[in-house]
């Protein structure tokens, strides 16, 4: 009886404990809630500060609660662009706003075309003769690509500037899977389809190679052009192509390097720059992190929303890995993607619709549903414009398709129409261990596909007959969408990427130009006027929800400072390793046939993986 006790003791306590901490975690989500709104009455004159810490892309995921418990520094704060260029845009005709403040020393990158989208929009703000500068820590590719736009580029004395340039190696796990036994089915369409080859290869095809160095030699070249239309005066392609001599030659000096290289205009710190910008626009007599007078970013975003005068065109945003279901944002969800389109059917104030597609691709069938539902609206009558980002591959462009017209960047990565499928299979790593298979089979597919056993050769020809005909079907829709013939659109698939340029010349691209532009295009062929229509965005926006604990802003991860050259290439074989553990993972555990893009990495390697449940984040505790 008294063991009863106790037993009912300790149940009631660990109840009390749960309600405890219910109680807890709801007050806390209703302070987070409160105290995370953007204050539109905080903002005075000043300079508008965009401390961009994190990255830019086109439609932010939601941020994860239980991650942010776990103090998971992956779980970065995403920029949505076009708030970002609607920001600085707005910057430009507000009188409150003196200058714009780019810091840029926890910044962490985003997609080629979208910064020089905000590159863009920083050139307009100069243009009304408000400065903007830039300070930083270390300056590499992204963060100097938008600090080329600055009139005055500050650097740390103990910081350096590095440009990478796009390509690099990546892993190759043939020789691994082999050694720890297991073998992967492969079944794929596209000569130089190399989402697959991690696998089936130990190095690089030269097919991949070929398409790879053509890729890159294309987005070099206009980061190289964009950067010195920007910044004339300094000296980008020789320090580029030959960085160590200039390092060597200033004894190691990285801030010597920059300086005789026109690469930044001021050595100093932050606290320098901050009294500098502050002689500017004044200085801020309330205590802060900066001496100047600031105008916080949320707080600017939300006093400058979105106009709604006129006709509405819809916008569908496309963006991230495209997948089956109802998830999101942050991935390409097929089930909420066209429930959106099919709700904008509905609404009859909808001229035309703009689909945002910033994608590697993903899921064949997911890149269908999204397709067909887009091919009901044309059947509708109301025109639809495709406007590409930073990626619109494989299964990006399966989406793209359905367009009436379709628009892209330059260095857009579009193309890459070939699929593929990967399969495991564990009976080598099985016979190590001394264990075998047998069993009766009333047909040859009974019991398949045997993943411990292996897989037999009818398993093998019925899935790689399926990817052929998945890629025929591939080939016939955008034959019928571009007017041209399967075979002609074979000649420019087989999985090869191009740039949104070639892509054009090929007539896989109709013409080039930003948002603004497919928004104008859209609204010609629904026949309304040039400015009387707006762009209603028929998406969720990223929130939070109580239960389950999920998606609570409760905090933000403040990015570790990238202070010289060495937490630089730190940063970046981090990266990597974190990259290649995602497409192992990831390609070894899709479940059919992908039209994906593996040479798109730049624009999507952020990963969208949903926040931990509560028993990982315990035994993280553990």
């Amino acid at each position: 009886m008294q063991f009863a006790r106790a037993a009912w003791g300790f149940l009631v306590a660990i109840k009390d404990g749960l309600v405890l901490i219910a109680m807890l975690l709801f007050f806390a989500a209703l302070y987070a809630a409160l105290s995370s709104r953007p204050n539109v009455a905080a903002i005075g004159e000043g300079a508008l500060l965009l401390d961009l810490n994190g990255v830019i892309v086109e439609q932010p995921a939601e941020i994860g609660f239980l991650a942010t418990l776990a103090a998971d520094e992956n779980a970065i704060r995403e920029y949505r662009l076009r708030d970002v260029v609607r920001a600085i845009d707005s910057a430009a005709t507000d009188d409150r706003v003196k200058a714009v403040v780019l810091d840029l020393s926890t910044f962490l990158g985003g997609g080629q075309t979208s910064l020089s989208a905000v590159g863009d929009a920083l050139e307009r703000v100069r243009k009304t003769d408000k400065p903007v500068y830039a300070y930083a820590n270390f300056y590499s590719d992204d963060s100097y690509q938008l600090a080329a736009h600055a009139d005055e580029i500050w650097m740390d004395p103990m910081g350096g500037v590095i440009f990478a340039g796009p390509g690099g190696n990546r892993l190759y796990f043939k020789n691994l899977i082999e050694q720890i036994g297991i073998t992967a089915h492969i079944y794929r369409v596209g000569t130089y389809k190399s989402a697959v080859e991690p696998f089936m290869r130990a190095d690089q095809s030269p097919e991949s190679r070929e398409a790879s160095e053509a890729l890159y030699s294309v987005l070099w070249d206009s980061w190289i052009d964009e950067v010195k239309k920007a910044r004339p005066q300094a000296v980008i392609q020789p320090y580029a192509n030959d960085p160590a001599r200039y390092v060597k030659a200033a004894g190691g000096d990285y801030t010597k390097v920059a300086a005789e290289q026109k690469l930044v205009d001021k050595i100093g710190d932050r606290v320098a720059f901050g009294r500098y910008v502050a002689s500017k626009v004044g200085t801020d007599t309330k205590p802060s992190p900066d001496s100047f007078k600031s105008i916080a970013y949320d707080n600017f975003v939300s006093a400058h929303p979105v106009k709604t005068s006129g006709d509405p065109i819809g916008v569908i945003t496309v963006a991230g890995e495209i997948v089956d279901g109802k998830g999101g944002p942050g991935i390409a969800a097929s089930g909420r993607i066209a429930e959106q389109i099919y709700k904008a059917l509905e609404k009859e104030e909808i001229k035309a619709l703009v689909v945002r597609v910033d994608s590697p691709g993903g899921s064949a069938f997911a890149s269908e549903e999204i397709r067909l539902a887009l091919a009901d609206v044309k059947k509708a009558g109301i025109p639809i414009v495709i406007s590409m980002g930073d990626v619109a591959a494989s299964g990006g462009y399966w989406v793209a398709a359905a367009g009436d017209h379709i628009m892209a960047e330059p260095d857009t990565i579009t193309g890459s129409i070939g699929v593929f499928a990967v399969l495991p299979s564990f009976e080598k790593m099985l016979g190590k261990w001394g264990i075998t298979v047998d069993g009766v089979q009333t047909t040859p597919l009974s019991g398949e596909p045997d993943f411990v056993g292996g897989f037999g050769v009818d398993v093998d020809t019925i899935l790689q007959s399926g990817v052929e005909h998945s890629y025929r079907s591939f080939l016939k829709l955008v034959g019928d969408a571009r007017g041209k013939t399967s075979a002609e659109v074979d000649t420019i698939g087989q999985g090869r990427v191009w740039d949104g340029g070639t892509a054009r010349q090929l007539g896989l691209v109709d013409s080039f130009g930003g948002m603004d532009d497919a928004l104008a295009e859209a609204a010609r062929r629904a026949g309304l006027e040039q400015g009387d229509y707006y762009p209603e965005y028929l998406e969720s926006k990223p929130g939070f929800r109580l239960l389950p604990i999920d998606g609570l802003p409760f905090g933000e991860t403040e990015q570790a400072r990238v202070t010289g050259m060495v937490g630089w290439a730190a940063r970046q074989q981090k990266a990597a390793f974190a990259e290649a553990l995602n497409t192992a993972r990831g390609l070894m555990t899709r479940e059919d046939v992908q039209a994906l893009c593996l040479e798109c990495g730049g624009s999507w390697r952020q990963s969208k993986s949903g926040s931990p449940d509560l028993i990982t984040l315990l035994k993280s505790y553990w």
